[in-house]
């Protein structure tokens, strides 16, 4: 318990400068661009769109506008824990010189990278959302009734397992390279951009995907307005089990990680 408070303490001491750090990154990001972070919303909706027009052909969906809100969202989602994910295994190396030459916990460069990964999926979320309400005004009704549990599960996922990623990835270097190619083959398995029962006899995959049931309970939630509290909970166990393994583990290695960077 002392631990766990010792770290609760730092970060909230610590607060004003990680996220200070974090926003630094994503404004020298687009330091020289005209529109700044309305690229991160831009890109997505062009993607969106593009994808939406094939696939949309391709499964010949019925409601088009339907469609669109389901892939827009999914689409946002899961490029924000796809990125998390894969920037992962660089956390600690990308900032070895502040590891071994100034007296920061290790958790500092874990809070900063999730700040920055959560100021990019708002600022591509909020771009996503705005226009997808002129599809369908009741999403934002939705967001403020039916979707905060979702989005709580959403975020401490992105802090602890892209932390239990980084730390494997210290040890084992070669673990950086298989982590994309995984992100790559659960993209490909999992319904964002086709529905659940294109899957048929392998739609049991669904219940074993961890991220996917997080997009999918997020989604679900802002389309439908309908939150199975049964699933909430036992993703908030899941993630609060996560958070707790991800710090000891953490805090185990503090002192060796100088050494493996």
């Amino acid at each position: 318990m002392k631990m766990f408070r010792d770290n609760f303490k730092f970060s909230l001491q610590t607060r004003k400068l990680w996220w200070f750090t974090a926003t630094s990154r994503t404004r020298a990001r687009f330091a020289r661009t005209s529109l700044g972070s309305f690229w991160l919303g831009f890109s997505n909706l062009l993607s969106i769109a593009t994808l939406g027009v094939v696939y949309g052909t391709v499964f010949a969906v019925s409601d088009f506008n339907s469609y669109l809100i389901y892939l827009g969202i999914g689409l946002v989602v899961w490029n924000s824990i796809s990125s998390s994910i894969s920037s992962s295994p660089m956390l600690f190396i990308n900032n070895r010189s502040n590891i071994q030459n100034l007296k920061l916990k290790p958790i500092f460069y874990v809070l900063e990278e999730w700040a920055f990964q959560l100021q990019t999926f708002f600022q591509s979320f909020s771009l996503v959302f705005l226009v997808l309400l002129f599809f369908n005004n009741s999403l934002f009704y939705n967001l403020l009734i039916s979707s905060w549990i979702p989005f709580i599960n959403l975020f401490i996922f992105l802090f602890w397992f892209p932390l239990v990623i980084a730390l494997i990835s210290l040890r084992f270097s070669d673990f950086a390279q298989l982590v994309p190619i995984v992100m790559q083959l659960i993209f490909l398995i999992s319904p964002i951009l086709y529905k659940k029962e294109n899957l048929g006899d392998l739609n049991w995959i669904t219940n074993i995907n961890f991220i996917y049931i997080l997009i999918d309970s997020l989604r679900t939630s802002l389309i439908e307005s309908s939150t199975n509290y049964q699933t909430q909970f036992i993703l908030f166990f899941c993630n609060i089990l996560g958070l707790i393994f991800s710090i000891i583990t953490l805090n185990l290695q503090s002192k060796k990680i100088p050494f493996l960077v």
